[in-house]
């Protein structure tokens, strides 16, 4: 039973329509789903991925006007989306400067070149080569040539002030192995434990940074609420539900999202980690043609659709 990589990383902004410009227009992702927070209907949760909206290139938003998060340790502090090569970094260099964002210099981490920069609130985003390994499913209409398209999510990386219980769960709750560790280029920086997933690669790892000395992080505009993991079937989400049910972990139990099943558990430093299925995907109320152009409810919502649209911003 294992997990085969990351399935989605949900973050916060407090500005929808900014956040949908910059991720589809500068960004050039999918809006492959524009609905609500299931548990709070007065918020978008907006997804953006590749053409198909596949598992594993979903990087989402709750629509909450939060005040910027106050960034520390006991957090995920920063995203990985992936790009087939160096050019494209070059390329992608260019393109965030000429749309007024501060980009770093390209750098090899955990040697992989690696181009940092922040989205308007603040997110902590890098783009990482990861050539071209595996499937990619670029959206045609996308201002972003096919060749530079985002692919995917990942690595994600986390920040806890004590690895060891952290690492008990990865390894030995979620069967992640630990495979190497790196440190930031400069001296002061903290030290990193990858762990992998499934068939791993950087769309199937987590980074742990290890740093004691920072504050709590809060939650806000430009940072994290959770970051979910794959399981492919049904049948290995049962599994995980029995798992974490006989653990001892305070666990949410079985949520059925509709466009995929998930299950909440914090890991013990505290970062909201979920666990869901591939299935059954964005295409089960819209077709894959029309996806993210109108909001898509739940069935169980659908009653309150009427006072759902008349809460919610325009985009």
């Amino acid at each position: 039973m294992q997990l085969a990589g990351i399935h989605h990383l949900t973050a916060i902004t407090a500005d929808a329509p900014g956040n949908l410009a910059f991720y589809t227009q500068t960004l050039g992702m999918r809006l492959v789903k524009k609905t609500v927070n299931q548990d709070d209907v007065s918020a978008y949760h907006l997804f953006y991925a590749d053409g198909k909206g596949s598992p594993g290139t979903d990087l989402t938003f709750f629509d909450w006007p939060a005040a910027p998060e106050r960034r520390g340790t006991r957090s995920i502090v920063r995203t990985g989306l992936r790009v087939a090569d160096e050019a494209s970094l070059t390329w992608w260099a260019k393109r965030l400067t000429d749309h007024g964002i501060a980009v770093s210099d390209i750098v090899k981490r955990d040697n992989r070149s690696t181009l940092d920069f922040e989205d308007p609130e603040g997110q902590r985003i890098s783009l990482v080569v990861d050539d071209g390994v595996g499937e990619a499913h670029p959206w045609q209409d996308s201002p972003v040539a096919v060749e530079h398209q985002v692919r995917g999510l990942g690595p994600i990386v986390i920040s806890v002030p004590d690895l060891e219980p952290t690492s008990r769960v990865l390894t030995g709750l979620m069967e992640m192995r630990q495979a190497r560790q790196y440190t930031h280029a400069e001296a002061t920086g903290p030290t990193t434990y990858v762990y992998e997933m499934g068939d791993a690669g950087p769309a199937a790892e987590l980074h742990v940074r290890v740093e004691p000395d920072l504050p709590r992080a809060r939650y806000g505009a430009g940072g994290v609420h959770h970051v979910a993991f794959r399981t492919p079937t049904f049948d290995d989400y049962e599994k995980w539900a029995e798992r974490l049910a006989s653990s001892g972990i305070n666990a949410s139990g079985p949520v059925d999202r509709f466009y995929f099943r998930s299950l909440y558990f914090r890991e013990p430093g505290g970062i909201l980690f979920e666990i869901a299925t591939d299935g059954p995907g964005f295409a089960v109320d819209e077709s894959a043609d029309t996806l993210g152009q109108s909001l898509a409810l739940p069935p169980f919502l659908e009653p309150q659709r009427q006072q759902i649209e008349a809460n919610l911003k325009p985009l």
